[in-house]
């Protein structure tokens, strides 16, 4: 059922009834992506019940709450959503319901000065944080404290819990530091078909190209096409990514436009942009989909990696 911009914003206000007592009842805590999603269930343990909106392969830059959606986020007793122009089509909702409900836009506690500035929006910047492990800590940080706000009794068991998760993230960090230096410096070139990784590539020494800009809601034009095939060629980039959560249309494009030109470039893996895994799966949490990317690149451009992984938890072999 199709809902006006009208109707989305009087039901963000709608709720005005009493939270419930929450001294022992676990609390409903709603995210809109998997990856804070996931890192409110690490932070909240038993005392959470968190429903994430969008699911493995969802654009978060396009998606658009559903009545569904509004019901949970307007129920819940806590709402983590990124901030950073993540969740464009959502922000003046979420925005509203900050002004009557408990919310938090835990994408926003990372630092300005350790922010990209968006390309396209004067005054935003690139929201894709969660890419480098370094730059995720301040946002569990904040989820942390925005359950301890909601929970303050229980803020004991949410510091030593997210303690805990913040050190695999660190021990993360190390492992992705590691393997992708092992990558021929002149092959550390990473063409996807969003701006995803701009983050990445600056923290690791890699060059980042994508078809499209930042956010997916952006086209790729045929003169970009051509000016990559142009790059591929001229400088011998022997791989491109795919991403789940985008349309692979524009990279096969690539991989065909460079054929024609007689150099071979080959798909060198599927990567985790701006969603994780299946639920249930490794890949399916924060740990696993930085996992995963950083020993995919490194496996197809030439480095030396683990075969499934930091912990060998992967669960395709390299």
């Amino acid at each position: 059922m199709n809902l006006t911009r009208r109707h989305l914003l009087a039901l963000a206000g709608a709720s005005l009834v009493s939270r419930p007592a929450l001294a022992q009842s676990r609390l409903s805590v709603v995210a809109t992506t998997g990856m804070i999603a996931d890192a409110a269930r690490r932070v909240g343990g038993e005392a959470v019940e968190v429903k994430a909106l969008m699911g493995p392969g969802v654009d978060p830059h396009s998606y658009r709450q559903t009545r569904s959606d509004i019901v949970a986020m307007t129920r819940a007793d806590l709402v983590l959503w990124h901030g950073l122009y993540l969740e464009a089509q959502m922000e003046e909702f979420l925005l509203k319901l900050g002004r009557r409900r408990n919310v938090a836009a835990v994408g926003e506690a990372v630092p300005q000065a350790e922010l990209i500035g968006h390309e396209d929006y004067s005054g935003k910047f690139d929201p894709h944080v969660w890419m480098v492990a370094d730059l995720w800590v301040p946002v569990v940080r904040a989820v942390r404290d925005a359950l301890s706000d909601t929970a303050p009794d229980r803020a004991g068991m949410f510091a030593a819990n997210a303690a805990r998760y913040i050190d695999e993230i660190t021990r993360l960090g190390d492992y992705t530091r590691g393997v992708l230096q092992t990558v021929p410096p002149p092959a550390r070139v990473l063409l996807t078909a969003h701006d995803a990784f701009g983050y990445f590539g600056r923290a690791y020494g890699y060059e980042v190209l994508g078809i499209q800009g930042i956010s997916t809601e952006s086209e790729a034009g045929l003169n970009r096409i051509r000016t990559l095939v142009d790059l591929l060629v001229e400088r011998r980039i022997g791989a491109v990514f795919v991403e789940t959560s985008v349309s692979d249309r524009n990279i096969r494009a690539l991989v065909e436009g460079a054929a024609a030109k007689g150099h071979e470039v080959r798909i060198g893996g599927e990567l985790f942009s701006d969603a994780m895994g299946e639920p249930g799966t490794y890949e399916g949490t924060y740990i696993g989909m930085i996992d995963h990317n950083a020993t995919v690149i490194a496996a197809a451009l030439g480095g030396q990696v683990p075969a499934r992984g930091m912990d060998g938890k992967l669960r395709t072999g390299m």
